[in-house]
């Protein structure tokens, strides 16, 4: 298991921009695929945002995120990343930090930063 912690959530009005950021502690960071997941307010289940390879050269998004969002990691500092642009309220909910294991299925996940797009 993989700890998760997120930050850099907050207010932002429609259009605008914001860095999120997951420090991870346990399992070999650089060992696992990252991702980004949202969940909307009201305890909807959680959405496929984007995900990272191992050495942060592959990189996929959800359509809904593709062209505005960008995932990124630093592995010397365990640390994941996700610029959001043009933001839309659409987009509002907690932004969730998840570890992939070696098949590759998300099994460790963050507590979430809300991120709340104002029209």
């Amino acid at each position: 298991q993989v700890q998760l912690v997120e930050s850099g959530g907050g207010l932002v009005h429609a259009g605008g921009s914001l860095r999120l950021s997951c420090a991870a502690s346990g399992r070999a960071f650089s060992d696992a695929p990252m991702g980004w997941f949202r969940q909307a307010p009201g305890n909807a289940p959680r959405e496929f945002g984007a995900r990272i390879g191992r050495t942060g050269v592959a990189t996929r998004y959800t359509d809904a995120v593709q062209g505005r969002f960008t995932i990124s990691r630093d592995n010397a500092k365990n640390m994941l990343f996700l610029q959001m642009n043009l933001l839309q309220p659409k987009a509002t909910g907690a932004y969730i930090c998840a570890a992939a294991n070696g098949l590759g299925r998300f099994d460790s996940w963050g507590q979430g930063t809300q991120v709340t797009v104002s029209s």
